[in-house]
Order: structure tokens, then sequence, then C-alpha cells
């Protein structure tokens, strides 16, 4: 559909001939407004009562193509719904030094479990079309990295970026938790979901894991923990002088959280561990908001002002042709 956004621009179109009308007229030649362009021109060569109308018609055009582009056209497409029902899911992802012992089979070879972390929630978050996700970082404390977005092109590209030690080498598994219960709680209409990703225990931190679990049982936030590691085969870490061949990770404390705010805990030796948390969450109930939609505008006001701009040049052109014809 065609429409203009300013409408009342064209009320701009009689200003020409006001201005006519209140000027004092000293000169029949002056009672018109003129464009400066027009004016300098007039030198060039000698009016003619003919070209002097062909000239005023122009102008008239000129001007009714200017109020045009200030009226700002545009075409509007038919409308758009946007999602409006969906998951709020916030990710937790361990940075921690042990993230990089290489005992996680991918593809038919080892390699460290941040890296198959980052690819298996690649998928996930390419899957979770009309959710809103939010990354958190953690390891000597915890980091909004992407907070609740449907853009999930960003969430992906935050992850993809996400290094080792950004946030030390420790694992702040209460920091995390309660950061995610701190973002959940500016929202009134949500779900919410925390999906904590790590390969330890809690070492650091300004929060215990027991307190922050008190916040997320009163915010209603339902915790689904994953234990990142296999515990059989030695690994090769970036930050220790080899592999221990096993894992740290605190299962007591992760399925604690898991049963007490509602979710499941759940054991990632590979893959295919990591990928189980996909059936699981699409059980979950979407919550509703208000339907909304959007129309895309494609802008259209340069086409009249290039139409000016061709006038203009055009008649600069001839007139200068003429001049030279007439001096010859």
């Amino acid at each position: 559909m065609f429409e203009f956004s300013w409408p009342w621009a064209f009320i701009l179109l009689p200003l020409p001939w006001l201005l006519a009308k209140i000027k004092p007229v000293q000169h029949a030649s002056s009672t018109r407004l003129r464009m400066p362009s027009f004016a300098h021109l007039a030198a060039l060569a000698p009016k003619t009562a003919q070209q002097s109308r062909g000239v005023n018609w122009l102008e008239v055009l000129i001007w009714l193509l200017l109020v045009i582009a200030a009226a700002n056209p545009k075409w509007l497409d038919d409308p758009v719904a946007l999602p409006n029902e969906g998951r709020d899911i916030m990710l937790a992802v361990d940075l921690s030094g042990s993230m990089t012992e290489q005992d996680m089979e991918y593809q038919g070879r080892y390699i460290d479990r941040l890296s198959v972390v980052k690819a298996v929630l690649s998928e996930f978050i390419e899957q979770r079309q009309g959710d809103r996700l939010g990354l958190i970082l953690f390891g000597d404390t915890a980091f909004l990295q992407t907070p609740l977005t449907r853009d999930l092109n960003t969430v992906s590209q935050m992850l993809s970026e996400a290094q080792i030690g950004l946030v030390g080498r420790a694992t702040a598994i209460g920091d995390a938790l309660g950061l995610s219960v701190k973002r959940f709680s500016q929202r009134e209409q949500s779900n919410r979901i925390l999906i904590l990703l790590t390969d330890g225990q809690n070492t650091a931190g300004n929060l215990d894991p027991e307190d922050a679990l008190i916040l997320a049982k009163e915010e209603g936030i339902k915790v689904y923990t994953v234990g990142v590691g296999s515990d059989g085969r030695g690994g090769f870490s970036l930050f220790g002088m080899g592999g221990a061949g096993g894992s740290n990770i605190d299962e007591t404390t992760l399925k604690h959280i898991a049963k007490e705010t509602g979710g499941l805990y759940f054991r990632a030796k590979d893959v295919a561990g990591l990928q189980q948390i996909y059936q699981e969450l699409d059980k979950l109930e979407p919550v509703s908001d208000e339907a909304q939609t959007f129309r895309p505008q494609l802008a259209l006001f340069y086409w009249p002002l290039l139409a000016v701009l061709a006038l203009i040049a055009l008649t600069i052109l001839l007139k200068a042709l003429r001049g030279l014809k007439q001096e010859a």
C-alpha cells in the first residue's frame, strides 16, 4: 500500500503563489518565486515570452516534486506477524580453566569441553525460533554477555567469541545462578528457564549456591543443570600439566539445584548427553505475549528528488546550448 508519512506537507503547495502576492510588485517578471539556478541562467540568453512560460511550468513541476518528497512517500508491504509466544531461556556457560580439557569426543576426535559446548549450543540456539535467549558467562564471577532477546544470531555470535579465562579460571556457580535471578526478575510474564553448564564445583564468587537457590525458587526459575566432562579418558588441559582422566563435577549440588527448582540434571559425557535437553525444553508450555505485527516499509522520497535533479540538469544543459547557438 502506498502512503505519505507527512501528508500535511502538501499545504506548502500554494506557498510560491502566496509569496508572489505578498511581495511588492516592481516588475511583472519579479512577481514569481524562482529557482536560484534559473535566475543565474537568465543571463545566458535573452528571454522570449514562450521561454518564460516554459520555465514557469518547469518551476511548478519542480516545486511539486519537492513537496512530494517532503511528504515522505513510502510503500507498505502486508503486515507480518511477530512471534507472540515462546520461552525465556538463559544460558549460563562455565569458562573456568578446566573447560580446556580435551576429553569430549566429537565427530571422531577428542576436543576440549568448551568447543563441544559451543558446537552443540549453537545448534540448540538455531532451533529456538520464537524463544528469547540470553547468555551468562562465569568463571571467578558471572557477567551478562547478552540480555534476553529474540536476536538468536547475536547470542550465537557472543557464545562463539567466548574464551577460557575471560572471567578467571575458577567456577562461580552461585554468582551465575544469582545473576540469572536478577535478570528474570525484570520480566513479569516469563516461564524463566536457566540452563547452567559447568564441569566443576563452586570455588569462587560472592554468592553461595544454596543462597542463590533460595532466590531462584522465590522467583520461580526452573534450572536445568548440565555436568560437562567425560570420566573415562585422560585429557590435556591448557591450564594444567595434563589431564586428570576424570571429572570434578559437583553432581550432588547440581542435582539438588535442578530438583528444587523443578528442572532436570543431565550428565553430558559426550555430544548425545548435551543434546538430550532439546526434547525436554520442547515439552515446556510457551508463554504468550500480546500479538504484535510490523509492516515492512520501502522509502520512496528519493525518486522525486532524483527527478528534480534531472529536470534542473536538463534545463541547465538546454539553456547552455541555446546560449552557445545564439552566440554562434
